[in-house]
Protein backbone atom coordinates (compact mmCIF):
# COMPACT_ATOMS: atom_id res chain seq x y z
CA UNK A 1 0.00 0.00 0.00
CA UNK A 2 1.39 3.47 -1.25
CA UNK A 3 2.02 5.93 1.65
CA UNK A 4 0.13 9.33 1.34
CA UNK A 5 2.62 12.39 0.80
CA UNK A 6 2.80 15.20 3.22
CA UNK A 7 3.40 17.93 0.97
CA UNK A 8 3.16 18.92 -2.61
CA UNK A 9 6.26 17.41 -5.19
CA UNK A 10 7.76 20.20 -6.19
CA UNK A 11 10.20 19.10 -8.53
CA UNK A 12 7.44 17.87 -10.32
CA UNK A 13 5.82 20.97 -10.65
CA UNK A 14 8.88 22.65 -11.75
CA UNK A 15 9.68 20.19 -14.53
CA UNK A 16 5.84 20.39 -15.60
CA UNK A 17 5.62 24.35 -15.37
CA UNK A 18 8.78 23.98 -17.93
CA UNK A 19 7.34 21.59 -20.17
CA UNK A 20 3.54 24.21 -20.38
CA UNK A 21 6.17 27.11 -21.33
CA UNK A 22 7.47 25.10 -23.93
CA UNK A 23 4.61 24.02 -25.36
CA UNK A 24 3.65 27.82 -25.66
CA UNK A 25 6.37 28.22 -27.51
CA UNK A 26 8.68 30.11 -25.00
CA UNK A 27 12.53 30.03 -24.50
CA UNK A 28 13.00 28.73 -20.90
CA UNK A 29 16.72 29.78 -21.02
CA UNK A 30 15.44 33.77 -21.58
CA UNK A 31 16.16 35.90 -18.58
CA UNK A 32 12.81 36.56 -17.67
CA UNK A 33 11.69 32.87 -17.54
CA UNK A 34 14.70 31.46 -16.26
CA UNK A 35 13.31 30.93 -12.66
CA UNK A 36 9.47 30.83 -13.60
CA UNK A 37 9.11 26.89 -13.16
CA UNK A 38 10.99 27.30 -9.56
CA UNK A 39 8.54 29.90 -8.70
CA UNK A 40 5.70 28.21 -10.39
CA UNK A 41 6.33 25.07 -7.71
CA UNK A 42 6.86 27.29 -4.49
CA UNK A 43 3.64 29.20 -5.55
CA UNK A 44 1.75 25.92 -5.76
CA UNK A 45 2.86 24.30 -2.85
CA UNK A 46 2.02 27.64 -1.07
CA UNK A 47 -1.94 28.04 -2.74
CA UNK A 48 -2.25 24.50 -1.83
CA UNK A 49 -0.84 23.81 0.87
CA UNK A 50 -4.07 23.10 2.90
CA UNK A 51 -4.39 19.66 1.14
CA UNK A 52 -1.70 18.33 4.04
CA UNK A 53 -2.66 20.32 6.66
CA UNK A 54 -4.99 18.88 9.39
CA UNK A 55 -7.59 21.41 10.38
CA UNK A 56 -8.32 19.58 13.86
CA UNK A 57 -5.37 21.40 14.43
CA UNK A 58 -7.50 24.28 14.95
CA UNK A 59 -9.97 23.15 17.33
CA UNK A 60 -7.44 23.21 20.24
CA UNK A 61 -8.53 26.42 21.32
CA UNK A 62 -12.20 25.75 22.93
CA UNK A 63 -13.37 27.12 25.57
CA UNK A 64 -16.18 26.12 27.85
CA UNK A 65 -18.43 29.46 28.03
CA UNK A 66 -21.79 30.03 28.93
CA UNK A 67 -22.36 31.74 26.28
CA UNK A 68 -26.71 31.40 24.41
CA UNK A 69 -26.18 34.31 21.61
CA UNK A 70 -24.71 34.19 18.11
CA UNK A 71 -21.15 34.18 17.37
CA UNK A 72 -20.06 35.81 13.85
CA UNK A 73 -17.06 36.64 12.44
CA UNK A 74 -17.95 38.27 9.49
CA UNK A 75 -15.65 39.53 6.32
CA UNK A 76 -12.50 36.56 6.15
CA UNK A 77 -10.64 37.28 3.15
CA UNK A 78 -9.88 33.75 1.28
CA UNK A 79 -8.62 32.56 -1.94
CA UNK A 80 -8.77 29.09 -3.31
CA UNK A 81 -8.25 27.45 -6.55
CA UNK A 82 -11.11 26.36 -8.79
CA UNK A 83 -10.23 22.83 -9.51
CA UNK A 84 -11.76 23.20 -12.85
CA UNK A 85 -9.48 25.48 -14.62
CA UNK A 86 -6.46 25.88 -11.66
CA UNK A 87 -7.34 29.20 -11.46
CA UNK A 88 -8.03 31.71 -8.29
CA UNK A 89 -11.00 32.17 -6.78
CA UNK A 90 -11.10 35.08 -4.05
CA UNK A 91 -13.96 36.33 -1.68
CA UNK A 92 -14.88 37.00 2.25
CA UNK A 93 -16.25 33.95 4.36
CA UNK A 94 -19.09 34.97 6.72
CA UNK A 95 -19.11 32.30 9.65
CA UNK A 96 -21.97 32.04 12.62
CA UNK A 97 -22.27 29.63 15.13
CA UNK A 98 -24.81 29.43 18.22
CA UNK A 99 -22.69 27.94 20.75
CA UNK A 100 -23.82 24.90 23.26
CA UNK A 101 -21.66 25.12 25.99
CA UNK A 102 -18.08 25.98 24.37
CA UNK A 103 -16.43 29.05 21.99
CA UNK A 104 -13.79 28.38 19.68
CA UNK A 105 -10.76 31.00 19.64
CA UNK A 106 -12.05 33.82 17.03
CA UNK A 107 -8.77 33.61 15.27
CA UNK A 108 -9.32 29.44 14.48
CA UNK A 109 -12.36 30.22 12.33
CA UNK A 110 -10.36 32.01 9.74
CA UNK A 111 -7.51 29.30 10.44
CA UNK A 112 -10.46 26.78 9.09
CA UNK A 113 -11.10 28.37 6.50
CA UNK A 114 -7.69 28.71 5.34
CA UNK A 115 -7.17 25.30 5.53
CA UNK A 116 -9.77 24.24 3.43
CA UNK A 117 -9.50 26.92 1.17
CA UNK A 118 -6.05 26.10 -0.21
CA UNK A 119 -6.89 23.00 -1.95
CA UNK A 120 -8.14 22.45 -4.94
CA UNK A 121 -12.22 23.07 -4.73
CA UNK A 122 -15.15 24.35 -5.70
CA UNK A 123 -17.27 26.86 -3.96
CA UNK A 124 -19.84 24.74 -3.13
CA UNK A 125 -17.86 22.03 -1.34
CA UNK A 126 -15.78 24.60 0.36
CA UNK A 127 -18.45 26.28 1.62
CA UNK A 128 -20.06 22.62 3.28
CA UNK A 129 -16.60 21.81 4.25
CA UNK A 130 -16.20 24.72 6.38
CA UNK A 131 -20.07 24.20 8.29
CA UNK A 132 -19.85 20.62 8.34
CA UNK A 133 -16.05 20.33 10.24
CA UNK A 134 -17.34 23.43 12.82
CA UNK A 135 -20.90 21.43 13.39
CA UNK A 136 -19.00 18.13 13.50
CA UNK A 137 -16.04 19.68 16.04
CA UNK A 138 -17.73 22.32 18.09
CA UNK A 139 -21.02 20.50 18.44
CA UNK A 140 -23.13 24.03 18.51
CA UNK A 141 -26.87 23.95 18.33
CA UNK A 142 -26.26 26.11 14.51
CA UNK A 143 -23.46 26.59 12.13
CA UNK A 144 -24.34 29.21 8.79
CA UNK A 145 -21.13 29.93 6.64
CA UNK A 146 -21.86 31.87 3.83
CA UNK A 147 -18.86 32.97 1.00
CA UNK A 148 -18.84 35.35 -1.45
CA UNK A 149 -16.77 35.27 -4.32
CA UNK A 150 -15.14 35.82 -7.69
CA UNK A 151 -13.68 33.50 -10.42
CA UNK A 152 -11.29 34.07 -12.54
CA UNK A 153 -12.21 31.11 -14.74
CA UNK A 154 -15.09 33.27 -15.35
CA UNK A 155 -14.02 36.80 -14.90
CA UNK A 156 -10.65 36.84 -17.08
CA UNK A 157 -11.45 33.93 -19.34
CA UNK A 158 -14.57 31.97 -21.09
CA UNK A 159 -17.52 34.38 -20.58
CA UNK A 160 -15.49 37.39 -19.26
CA UNK A 161 -17.74 38.80 -16.53
CA UNK A 162 -15.69 40.83 -14.15
CA UNK A 163 -17.77 41.83 -11.39
CA UNK A 164 -20.04 38.92 -11.27
CA UNK A 165 -19.88 37.34 -7.51
CA UNK A 166 -20.99 34.15 -6.60
CA UNK A 167 -22.53 33.34 -2.96
CA UNK A 168 -23.02 29.63 -1.33
CA UNK A 169 -24.29 29.55 2.14
CA UNK A 170 -24.54 25.89 4.15
CA UNK A 171 -26.27 26.29 7.17
CA UNK A 172 -26.76 23.30 9.59
CA UNK A 173 -28.49 22.86 13.04
CA UNK A 174 -31.34 25.50 14.26
CA UNK A 175 -30.04 27.58 11.42
CA UNK A 176 -31.48 25.14 8.78
CA UNK A 177 -34.67 23.99 10.62
CA UNK A 178 -36.08 27.29 12.36
CA UNK A 179 -37.25 29.98 10.21
CA UNK A 180 -36.43 32.92 12.51
CA UNK A 181 -32.98 31.98 13.74
CA UNK A 182 -32.09 31.62 9.89
CA UNK A 183 -33.40 35.00 9.35
CA UNK A 184 -31.62 36.42 12.26
CA UNK A 185 -28.00 34.74 11.48
CA UNK A 186 -28.48 36.09 7.75
CA UNK A 187 -29.23 39.73 9.02
CA UNK A 188 -26.36 39.99 11.19
CA UNK A 189 -24.15 38.53 8.21
CA UNK A 190 -25.20 40.72 5.81
CA UNK A 191 -25.72 43.81 7.45
CA UNK A 192 -23.07 46.77 6.76
CA UNK A 193 -21.99 44.70 3.82
CA UNK A 194 -23.74 46.47 0.82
Amino acid sequence: MAQKRKTVDTERIRKAAKEILLALGEDTEREGLKKTPERMARMYAELLGGMYEDPKKHIRSIFTENYDEIVLLRNIPFYSMCEHHLMPFIGSAHIAYLPSGTVLGVSKLARIVDCFARRLQTQERLTYQIADFIMNSLKPKGVAVVLEASHSCMTIRGIKKPGSVMVTSALRGIFKKDPRSRNEVMSLMHNGNK
